[in-house]
């Protein structure tokens, strides 16, 4: 009762732009940045604090240049701290103090946001035991300047414009990101899971697509003690204890063994397989497909079949935050032309989305199971934009984010409506081979044979 009427206090208090912000950058956070520079900051006319806060709210700013969103986002923090030295004039001199900002700074305010989400999101953080998150990756288009040209690389066909690849961690249940890791665009995708996963919270469930097929990202998520459920593509093969037909598969115990770990002498992993059947609104009706996952938690009670296929529904919620990060906050290029003022731009744009959906679910109501609209809540971000600069009475900004909810509707039409030119229709996934213990015997006694 206690705790309810303390959220109730708090979010009472959460009137105004600086309010919901300070739920998740604390003044502790912005003294432990601070203490933490080997060296005094350098910056005439700029303190890490309003940096910071300029680069987050250019995210959310209206303009066609660099300039125009620079000037908002200024006039914006200068109401915000009314106390506080005004920052610089130019942009110009902005990105020459944001170039000098150390990345570090950037990832703690971001792990100060991640920390509080659990208490945040209260209620819905966990589901039936487990903190689901999914994982996927997307790529995102850089500017073509030669230093970006020569130090990001190509990762699409000949002569095509550098990227930089963006792997992220969603909150399912909310949609919330909970962290991320950028990287070159011919970066693995993969191997930014295994970074990610120094940062997972306790009782997680990591839940991803067929492109995270693979024994050694299998082996090294069980090694850390991270649960996962994966979907499985015809490119992987399993091993099953007795023969078992594919056509009346539902789920058990499998063993998964490639060669290459078979020859390095790696034990075979002990996972549970589990086939569902998926259906999807199509052209001429409901289609239905197979989907075939891969987890690390054997026992049916802990993680029933129906249960790991609505969660793997919910993976979509990883879709969403990309269509979010690049259509609605317009970051599907980014626009920095050097390889230092590149990465911090991404850092800041997606530190501003995952504070603007965790403000959302910060002031939706307690009994509300509706997950944030970016949408809405952008423009009530720009609203309040407008009354900081021209001194507007409107409703508490809380108040409005807890009504920037999703339509809960069903879908009767299919999320595709026409086939884009020069994009392959997309094929769902073959069912992965399935073998016998046997047949490694076989393999085993065959291959000996021949290095004899």
């Amino acid at each position: 009762m206690a705790s309810a009427r303390k959220r109730k206090k708090q979010r009472r208090r959460a009137r105004k732009l600086g309010d919901c912000v300070r739920q998740f950058l604390t003044p502790a956070v912005w003294k432990q940045v601070q203490n933490g520079m080997a060296r005094p900051w350098q910056a005439s006319r700029w303190r890490i604090q309003p940096l910071v806060m300029v680069l987050v709210l250019m995210t959310f700013a209206c303009g066609d240049s660099q300039e125009e969103r620079f000037e908002c986002a200024r006039a914006v923090v200068i109401a915000l701290l009314p106390k506080r030295r005004r920052p610089g004039k130019t942009v110009q001199g902005f990105e020459k103090a944001l170039a000098r900002l150390p990345m570090w700074c950037l990832r703690r305010v971001a792990a100060a946001v991640r920390r509080r989400l659990p208490e945040v999101l209260t209620y819905r953080w966990t589901t039936n035991g487990f903190v689901v998150l999914g994982c996927d990756g997307s790529r995102l288009e850089c500017p073509r300047a030669v230093a970006l040209e020569e130090r990001m690389g190509q990762a699409g066909k000949q002569d095509a414009a550098p990227t930089m690849w963006l792997t992220a961690l969603v909150h399912l249940a909310t949609g919330v990101p909970y962290s991320w890791r950028v990287g070159k665009g011919t970066a693995s995708e993969r191997g930014h899971l295994c970074h990610l996963l120094s940062v997972l919270p306790a009782a997680v469930l990591v839940v991803c697509d067929a492109g995270y097929t693979g024994y050694e990202l299998c082996a090294y998520m069980l090694k850390n003690s991270v649960d996962f459920l994966i979907r499985m593509s015809s490119t992987v093969t399993l091993y099953t204890p007795t023969m078992q037909p594919l056509e009346t598969y539902r789920e058990g115990i499998v063993y998964y063994w490639t060669d290459h770990a078979r020859k390095a002498g790696l034990p075979a992993l002990r996972l549970r397989l589990i086939r569902r059947v998926g259906e999807k609104q199509g052209k001429h009706g409901k289609e239905k497909y197979d989907v075939w996952l891969l987890t690390s938690v054997l026992s049916s009670q802990r993680l029933p079949a129906e249960r790991a296929g609505l969660w793997y529904r919910w993976r979509w919620e990883n879709e969403g935050f990309f269509r979010t990060y690049k259509r609605t906050l317009n970051m599907v290029k980014l626009r920095s032309r050097t390889v230092a003022l590149l990465h911090r731009e991404a850092e800041g744009s997606l530190l501003a989305t995952q504070l603007l959906l965790a403000m959302v679910a910060e002031s939706l109501p307690t009994a509300s199971e509706g997950k944030a609209s970016p949408r809405q809540a952008v423009r009530e971000i720009r609203r309040e934009f407008q009354k900081l600069t021209a001194q507007q009475r409107t409703r508490p900004l809380s108040y409005r984010l807890g009504r920037a909810v999703r339509e809960q509707r069903s879908r009767l039409t299919p999320k595709a409506n026409r086939e884009w030119p020069r994009r392959k229709p997309h094929k769902p996934p073959g069912a992965p081979q399935l073998l016998t213990i046997n047949d490694i015997k076989t393999t085993v006694k065959t291959a000996a044979r021949e290095a004899a």
